[in-house]
């Protein structure tokens, strides 16, 4: 993601020279965000408010989901394990980039060591990247719940699962640290201000003083693994859960199990929507307002819509929250 203000039409890219650094250039080892640096005290003041009022509703929510599923037996199935390793990825997610963005905004000017802007980049992408396999392996236990009902405990065993969350995780270690070590093995000189509110692969890449060819190969490549094939596999799903689904002779039934589905595929929609936009876009195309914007509602405002979507639209988790209460459960 390459930006310069939250508010800015276009993108300027500096011609980067072929091989290695320049003469007499200062290697850089601190890097400061831009950010919000365009946006005046008051203006900072509400973004605050709103940013650390999100973040708050988030965490809690995602507390909230965990702790629900874990205390409630009813709760102990494939598709609520899914859901929990989720609420995990994506609270690890947001602690990784938004504290430091919150304190950028009330303090800015401050700087970050390149150390410490290659952990943030490592611990960003890795959940990022769980959170996108998580969704196909949510997706496909949808699918094996549907079509295929009847191997579906043998299918979606407690074993299988683990597997499959561990390797969900596995995938986003690895491609994090194939991403972290591609961006850090080039040389940083001179320009040190990074165009957005934290460390992310096309900003850096900018910055390098050395030809980012074969950097940013690796990177299109790795976002066509994490976004284009996943998306395609979740289609697919999809449309065999879809066409399942129409074979349902009551009109109740069909609803009740395209209901199981929906909260999913809203997720899967503005997850996928939004970093395809981002991380799949021509660099030729790209809009610096535009890019942050869009990451600001992909780090801040997506994260909760897990706990939204997959709690107040779901009867099974408000059932157990008005247990968990002492009380009757929750209204629908």
């Amino acid at each position: 993601m390459t930006f310069s203000s939250l508010n800015g039409d276009k993108c300027s890219f500096r011609p980067r020279p072929p091989s290695v650094p320049r003469p007499n250039s200062t290697a850089v080892t601190e890097f400061l965000f831009e950010d919000f640096s365009s946006f005046g005290w008051k203006h900072k003041i509400v973004f605050f408010v709103v940013f650390l009022t999100l973040y708050l509703l988030t965490l809690s929510g995602n507390v909230i989901i965990v702790t629900i599923i874990h205390l409630d037996r009813h709760l102990h199935t494939p598709m609520y394990f899914f859901l929990s390793m989720q609420s995990i990825s994506e609270t690890c997610y947001t602690v990784a980039i938004i504290p430091r963005m919150l304190s950028d905004l009330l303090s800015p000017h401050q700087r970050i060591a390149i150390q410490g802007c290659g952990t943030q980049l490592f611990f960003y992408l890795t959940f990022d990247i769980n959170d996108c396999f998580l969704l196909i392996v949510m997706g496909y236990n949808h699918y094996v719940a549907i079509c295929n009902p009847l191997r579906y405990s043998v299918v979606m065993s407690k074993r299988s699962c683990v597997h499959l969350a561990s390797g969900s995780l596995g995938i986003g270690l690895t491609m994090a640290f194939v991403q972290v070590t591609s961006v850090f093995s080039l040389p940083f000189c001179d320009d040190s201000v990074i165009s957005h509110f934290f460390c992310d692969v096309r900003p850096l890449l900018k910055l390098a003083c050395a030809d980012t060819t074969v950097n940013e190969n690796i990177n299109f490549v790795i976002s066509v693994c994490v976004l284009v094939l996943p998306m395609r596999l979740v289609f697919i799903s999809y449309v065999l859960i879809i066409s399942t689904i129409l074979k349902i002779a009551s009109a109740e039934g069909r609803k009740k199990t395209f209901a199981t589905c929906a909260s999913h595929l809203t997720v899967v929609i503005i997850h996928y929507g939004c970093t395809s936009i981002v991380y799949l876009k021509p660099k030729s195309q790209s809009s610096l307002g535009q890019d942050r914007l869009i990451s600001v509602i992909y780090t801040v405002v997506t994260p909760l819509l897990n706990p939204v979507v997959y709690s107040l639209r779901n009867k099974e988790v408000k059932d157990a929250l008005g247990r968990a209460l002492g009380g009757k459960p929750l209204p629908t």
